[in-house]
C-alpha cells in the first residue's frame, strides 16, 4: 500500500512552502495572495528512509468571493479520500478560526490519522502560542516553520510511524511523460479530466484557470505514462502578474521534463503565433509532437476543410512538416483517445533503435540511386550508416568529405529515412562522419 500525505487547511497558512520543503523542490507557486494553489498537486518525499507521496491542495473555504471556491473543495475532499494520512497546516500568527474549527469537523469525518501543523511558529513565543490548537480537539500538535524547515522533523517522525509500508523512492522513474501545452483556454485541463474519467484538474471559462504543472498517472489500454497538465503559456508581454509568470515558467519546465508534447490548438482561432513558439520550442528540445486541433465540432465544414486547415498548420510550422495533427473535440469525446493512441507512437517512434544492417540495406540502394552532388569537382561517397545515441534518433553517415554535403541533401536523405522507418511526429539529427 502507498504512503500517502495530503496537507490540508485553510488558505495562506503555508501549505505550498511546506509542500516544496518536504519534495525538496520548488514545485508548487507560493504567494502571499490567498488562493493560489488550486488542483491537487503530487510530490514524492523521503525522511529516515520511508518514502511517500506528498499532496499540495488549496485553501478550503466556504462563503467566500473566490470563483473558484466549490472546485477547489472538491479537490481537497478528493485528496482526504485518497490519502493515509492527514497534515492539518494552521496559523500560529492568525491563531484558531472559524475557518479552522469548520475544516476539523470535515477532516474528522475521512477518519484518516490527522497531525496538526502549526506553522509560522518562528520564534518561542509563536511556538508557546500553537497550543490553542489542542482545543480542536485532534491530538498533538506541532509548531514547525515551513518557511526555515523549524520543528518539522519532530512532525515527520511521527508521521512516518502509521506508515504501513517502506514505500517506493520514485513510483513514477522511467515511466514515459506526455505533457499537454498550448494557449490560455484550449482546453488543456478538460482533455485531462475526458482521459482520467475524473477531475484532476479544476475547469472554467477563465483563461489562467490552471497555475501549477500537474501530474497524473494514466493507466488505460496496456499503456502506462504520466500525463502533465499545464498552464497556458502566452506572449511574455501580456503576462501581466507574477502567479502567472511562475505558472509559464512551471509550463516551459514540464516541457523540458517531457517525452512527447501534445500542443492543443483552439480550432476557432486556428494557429496562433504563440502555438508556433512552442512548437519550436518542443523541435529545438527535441521532444516528440502531436498537435490536437481542439473544438473541432465548432467548425462549419466540407470535405476540404481538414486538409486546408492542417495545410495551413503546415506552412505556418514550416520546415517541421513530420508533426501528426489530429481534429477533435473534448466537448463530444470526438477522437480524444486517438490523440493519446498517436501520443503513444510518438513515443514509440522517439524510442526506436534501427538495427544497422536494416539502415543500410534500406539506405544505400537510395543514395546509390541519388548519390550525393559532386563539389568542386570531388566525389561524395557515403559507404555506412549506424544510428548513434541519443534523446531523439540520430544517425551517423560515414563517407570521404562530410563537409561538403548540403543541406538540400540532408533533407532528402532525413525525407528517406522517415519514409522507410517511420518516424513520425519525431526530430532527426543528422551526423555526417570521415570514414
Amino acid at each position: 500500500m502507498a504512503n500517502i500525505v495530503a496537507i490540508v487547511g485553510r488558505p495562506n497558512v503555508g501549505k505550498s512552502t511546506f509542500f516544496n520543503r518536504l519534495v525538496e523542490q520548488r514545485q508548487a507557486i507560493m504567494d502571499d495572495m490567498p488562493g493560489v494553489t488550486r488542483d491537487r498537486h503530487y510530490g514524492y518525499a523521503e525522511w529516515t528512509g520511508k518514502y511517500f507521496t506528498v499532496i499540495d491542495t488549496g485553501g478550503y473555504v466556504t462563503g467566500s468571493d473566490d470563483k473558484f471556491e466549490t472546485e477547489i473543495r472538491k479537490q481537497v475532499e478528493m485528496a482526504l479520500e485518497e490519502c493515509t494520512a492527514v497534515i492539518f497546516m494552521v496559523d500560529c500568527k492568525d491563531g484558531l478560526t472559524g475557518y479552522d474549527k469548520e475544516f476539523a469537523n470535515i477532516i474528522r469525518r475521512s477518519k484518516k490519522p490527522v497531525f496538526i501543523a502549526a506553522n509560522k511558529a518562528d520564534t518561542p513565543n509563536k511556538a508557546v502560542e500553537a497550543t490553542e490548537f489542542y482545543e480542536l480537539g485532534m491530538g498533538e500538535v506541532f509548531p514547525i516553520s515551513a518557511e526555515n524547515g523549524g520543528g518539522t522533523g519532530e512532525l515527520l517522525d511521527e508521521l512516518i510511524k502509521i506508515f504501513p509500508s517502506e514505500g517506493v523512492e520514485d513510483p513514477d522513474a522511467g515511466i514515459p511523460k506526455i505533457a499537454i501545452l498550448g494557449r490560455p483556454n484550449v482546453g488543456k485541463s478538460s482533455f485531462l479530466n475526458v482521459l482520467l474519467g475524473k477531475d484532476r484538474s479544476i475547469v472554467t471559462d477563465e483563461a489562467g484557470t490552471t497555475r501549477d504543472a500537474i501530474h497524473s498517472r494514466y493507466k488505460m489500454y496496456g499503456n502506462d505514462f504520466i500525463l502533465i497538465d499545464t498552464a497556458g503559456i502566452r506572449k511574455k508581454g501580456k503576462v501581466k502578474e507574477d502567479v502567472e509568470f511562475y505558472s509559464v515558467l512551471r509550463s516551459l519546465r514540464a516541457l523540458e521534463e517531457s517525452d512527447v508534447c501534445i500542443v492543443i490548438i483552439d480550432a476557432e482561432r486556428g494557429l496562433e503565433s504563440q502555438d508556433v513558439n512552442i512548437i519550436s520550442l518542443a523541435q529545438k528540445q527535441n521532444k516528440g509532437i502531436v498537435i490536437m486541433v481542439n473544438k473541432w465540432d465548432l467548425i462549419e465544414k466540407d470535405t476540404k476543410t481538414a486538409d486546408k486547415f492542417k495545410k495551413d498548420i503546415l506552412e505556418k510550422i514550416a520546415p517541421i512538416t513530420y508533426v501528426p495533427i489530429l481534429f477533435a473535440s473534448v466537448l463530444t469525446k470526438q477522437r480524444i483517445f486517438q490523440v493519446i493512441e498517436k501520443a503513444v507512437e510518438v513515443y514509440q517512434n522517439k524510442t526506436k533503435k534501427v538495427p544497422t544492417s536494416q539502415l543500410n540495406d534500406g539506405m544505400l540502394p537510395e543514395i546509390a540511386h541519388y548519390p550525393p552532388p559532386a563539389i568542386k569537382g570531388k566525389l561524395i561517397q557515403i559507404k555506412y550508416i549506424t544510428q548513434v545515441p541519443g534523446r531523439a534518433p540520430a544517425f551517423a553517415f560515414f563517407c570521404n568529405h562530410p563537409q561538403y554535403i548540403q543541406d538540400s541533401y540532408q533533407r532528402f536523405l532525413e525525407n528517406r529515412l522517415r519514409e522507410k522507418f517511420d518516424f513520425e511526429g519525431v526530430p532527426i539529427r543528422l551526423f555526417f562522419r570521415k570514414k
